[in-house]
């Protein structure tokens, strides 16, 4: 349903006429949260043929970009973010459709790796095309903006103990 007005510009009237602070702020964070509703939205639109997520998609690019194709459980949250379940249901998910393997880590026998295997290796390659194609959901956006985009969310994000400020001068 396309609205014929914009509702944060209303909602950010709205909050003026009562006297509210941060108008401005309550409209940016609204604005970001549903522009991250919509690119997931049309991220998730165009992986479901390949019958993944957005998280499984950037679990099978991570192993692919480790050095042997595998890691530790633990440095997959680590390096995505998110809690240790979210990773065991994620890796779970890929090693049921045979687009991960677990393995024993060769160094700690309490721990194991998860491995990208070929054919979560073509299914990843077939999902950064679509994405690709896709523009990871920002349709819409130059990549002027896209730019302007990252680099205004870089010191919210590194302000919020995402990276460390050395970070934004060097790569992994």
């Amino acid at each position: 349903m396309v609205l014929p007005f914009d509702p944060i510009r209303e909602a950010r009237r709205q909050w003026g006429l009562h006297g509210w602070d941060a108008s401005d702020e309550m409209a940016a964070v609204t604005s970001l949260i549903r522009a991250t509703q919509i690119a997931m939205a049309r991220i998730d639109e165009a992986l479901r043929p390949l019958d993944l997520t957005f998280s499984r998609y950037e679990a099978l690019v991570l192993l692919h970009f480790s050095r042997d194709g595998a890691l530790p459980l633990g440095k997959v949250g680590e390096r995505l973010m998110v809690h240790p379940a979210s990773v065991t249901n994620t890796i779970d998910r890929l090693e049921a459709e045979g687009f991960v393997e677990r393995v024993p880590h060769p160094t700690d026998r309490r721990s194991a790796l998860a491995r990208i295997t070929p054919a979560g290796s073509k299914v990843m390659d077939a999902a950064t095309g679509v994405l690709v194609a896709v523009d990871f959901g920002l349709t819409g956006l130059d990549g002027d903006a896209i730019a302007a985009l990252e680099a205004i969310l870089a010191p919210f994000r590194r302000d919020a103990g995402d990276y460390e400020a050395e970070a934004d001068r060097a790569s992994v």
